[in-house]
């Protein structure tokens, strides 16, 4: 599927141009903007997920990830009430998730252009930016929702700003179970030590000085974090997709305005946000020398060592992102063995190899450099080399491994043959961490012989360590997401992305924890009922049905 033969590993030629990849069919080209009937259609759409969005910050109130201490809710006379009835709570926080997910789904027939048989239209780049910012705003401001992470990062933090070694101990350990900062990390990290690099915790050492123990500032503080990274992520985007002959609005809509990115990077303050757009800035940076036709001195030089950087230093909040770096040194060292034009095919081998040892190098020493320069800055050590596994205690349904192992496991146990999960998944990440690692390495070799361009092979090899890693959570998945969205274009890709985004959003809980059933089921119905009556409403309003005109009111 990926072109896999018998020179799949070879350095001698590039594979033949059918076999580039089953993901990028075509570049697409400038359509019309939509018809003053569609823009009213657009504005509708904007104005519901809108909605919605202020549905979940209300609904977040009682529904959310709200610490167990410090909450600001509590005891108000209106405010407080939604923290006493958690299953309303939960309702209108679901509808408000469906109708953003809905939102969504509607702004992608203007996103893809296809909204007309014969005379696709698409919104301009400055429709999609304000859209996406109106339903961004309700989120910043409301609580945490789907996940409890940014505790964790508040009370890791303020164990390093009191001189502790957060990669020794974990919060319970260091800042004793009644500090208010422990009280709300989830039980299975309050023993573990933080599995996050030197700069993300240096980053949060800052924040601790500026807010002590006050759990409202440094969540907003943090959340400043994610947006600024969310920010990188809607500056680089259009710039990769344009490089790849991708609509730029295209890649936005299934990229940045993914909800996604919306609940998980915006409103449960992940630090994937600042890790994946310093990578892709960096990305953006480091591609802009190496595909210019100047010489690789002076301003293009800066170019792309100032984007190594930034790869380099978002692998310090998260190390998954280095793996980028092997990619640009791939590209850079295509250049330098002359791989443009019909000269590739043809040059001697000993220049290939020295384009790659001399490339290779320039990106280990880069690495090394800005790894060496964080660690001592934030005088945190290398103990975060030790934790790198630590989310590996937790048994993810999402990853492939270890769903295939725990089901093992749990059929052992029905036919009588004993509990055997932990045995299986011994046997099974590791064969799926050596499929990944070939992935990776193909997709390498495809960026050196010119098949696939570097933010393609990226995310086709993200995908992949996605796919074979041994814990997955929802937002890992924008890993690949993000750069494949600058570049596939088949349906191949973007139908199932699509559809996983919107179901995998719709399904988690808000609370960042489990729920008793019969509270989930009874929220669950109530929003389903009113997220069908608000189709009903609004049938004649908004474009549910594909190709149908609605008339302006």
């Amino acid at each position: 599927m990926l072109g896999f033969g018998r020179r799949a590993l070879g350095l001698d030629v590039p594979d033949p141009p059918h076999t580039v990849a089953i993901l990028h069919d075509h570049d697409e080209p400038d359509v019309p903007e939509l018809s003053p009937s569609e823009l009213v259609q657009l504005q509708r759409i904007r104005r519901f997920g809108a909605v919605g969005a202020v549905l979940m910050a209300i609904g977040a109130l009682g529904a959310g990830a709200q610490p167990v201490l410090q909450n600001p809710t509590y005891g108000q006379p209106v405010l407080g009430l939604f923290s006493r009835t958690l299953t309303s709570s939960l309702a209108i926080c679901w509808v408000g998730i469906v109708m953003v997910v809905l939102a969504w789904l509607l702004l992608g027939r203007f996103a893809l252009g296809d909204l007309h048989h014969g005379a696709p239209r698409r919104l301009t780049r400055s429709q999609l930016d304000r859209t996406l910012l109106l339903w961004v705003l309700p989120l910043t401001v409301a609580p945490p929702m789907f996940s409890r992470d940014v505790y964790s990062y508040l009370a890791q933090s303020e164990i390093a700003l009191r001189g502790l070694d957060p990669y020794v101990l974990g919060p319970a350990p260091a800042l004793g179970v009644g500090d208010v900062l422990t009280s709300t990390v989830p039980n299975i990290w309050r023993e573990t030590p933080a599995p996050y690099g030197p700069l993300f915790l240096w980053l949060g050492k800052g924040i601790a000085a500026m807010t002590g123990d006050n759990i409202l500032a440094g969540i907003f503080l943090h959340r400043l974090l994610a947006l600024a990274g969310v920010s990188l992520i809607v500056w680089a985007l259009p710039r990769l997709a344009r490089s790849c002959g991708v609509s730029e609005v295209t890649a936005l809509w299934l990229g940045a305005a993914n909800p996604l990115v919306l609940f998980h990077l915006v409103s449960g303050v992940h630090n994937e946000a600042l890790m994946l757009g310093l990578m892709l800035a960096g990305v953006v940076l480091a591609m802009e020398a190496v595909d210019s036709p100047l010489p690789l001195r002076g301003h293009q030089f800066v170019l792309l060592v100032g984007g190594c950087t930034l790869i380099a230093v978002s692998a310090m909040v998260k190390i998954p992102t280095l793996a980028a770096l092997g990619f640009v040194g791939m590209a850079l060292a295509r250049r330098w063995a002359g791989g443009e034009g019909a000269a590739w095919p043809g040059a001697p081998a000993a220049r290939r190899w020295r384009a790659l040892l001399l490339s290779g190098a320039m990106m280990s020493a880069i690495a090394v450099v800005v790894t060496l320069g964080v660690t001592f800055v934030s005088g945190l050590g290398f103990g975060w080399v030790n934790t790198l596994g630590t989310a590996n205690a937790v048994r993810s349904w999402m990853s492939l491994p270890t769903a295939f192992g725990v089901i093992t496991g749990f059929a052992g146990v029905l036919l009588g043959l004993g509990d055997h999960t932990t045995a299986v998944l011994n046997l099974t990440r590791p064969i799926a961490a050596a499929a990944a690692a070939f992935v990776v390495l193909r997709m390498l070799v495809a960026t050196y012989t010119g098949r696939l361009p570097v933010v393609g092979a990226l995310g086709v090899a993200f995908g992949a360590i996605v796919l074979f890693f041994p814990v997955v959570q929802p937002w890992y998945l924008l890993w690949a997401v993000l750069p494949l969205a600058a570049w596939a274009t088949r349906p191949a890709f973007r139908v199932p992305t699509i559809a996983f985004s919107s179901v995998v959003c719709i399904i988690l809980m808000p609370t960042g924890k489990d729920e008793v059933p019969f509270v989930i089921v009874q929220a669950a119905l109530a929003a389903t009922i009113t997220v069908a009556l608000l189709i009903f409403a609004t049938r004649r309003v908004l474009p549910w049905r594909a190709h149908r005109a609605v008339p302006a009111r």
